[in-house]
């Protein structure tokens, strides 16, 4: 068996880059890529004459290097040019809309900004509990197809203290 290893170690290292390549594709999450270099590093100890059991902890001190050093940086610089714009739920907060018809604690309509119609009810929190056609609303929540809404944003709370 450890003829056999020793004769086809450059097999197993190739498989393993293979595989580490290919589940990477799936995954992009860096992880497999730095298994596969340090693979490489096991396949290059191999073939410089290093024995099987020195070939593994080469393999895996290159992998664990890398992750740990040049994994954190590449996906930094990865992520920072992600797309900025809001989607789905998070785009529709705080969205202008005009009430179409009248919004209760159970049902209503409002036509928002964007040009959707949505079912909607008025927020639990907000101080009407009745908006009539034509008023202006916010969005506050999205509850499953229906929006939450009440007829101005809500204003951070300021810290009350001493006026200078």
């Amino acid at each position: 068996m450890a003829d056999f290893l020793a004769s086809y170690a450059w097999v197993i290292w190739l498989a393993l880059i293979l595989v580490f390549l290919v589940v990477e594709t799936l995954t992009l999450d860096l992880i497999f890529l730095m298994l596969a270099v340090g693979s490489v590093g096991g396949l290059i100890a191999h073939f410089v004459g290093a024995p099987f059991l020195l070939q593994i902890p080469i393999a895996g001190v290159i992998a664990l290097l890398l992750i740990f050093t040049l994994r954190p940086p590449l996906l930094r610089r990865l992520r920072r040019g992600g797309d900025p714009a809001k989607s789905n739920v998070e785009a529709l907060l705080g969205l202008e809309g005009r009430v179409l018809a009248s919004v209760t604690t159970t049902s209503g309509t409002v036509r928002l900004s964007n040009g959707d119609t949505w079912t909607a009810r008025v927020f639990p929190s907000a101080t009407d509990q009745l908006l009539n056609p034509g008023e202006t609303v916010f969005v506050k929540a999205i509850d499953g197809a229906t929006a939450l809404v009440e007829p101005e944003p809500a204003l951070p709370q300021e810290a009350e203290g001493p006026e200078l």
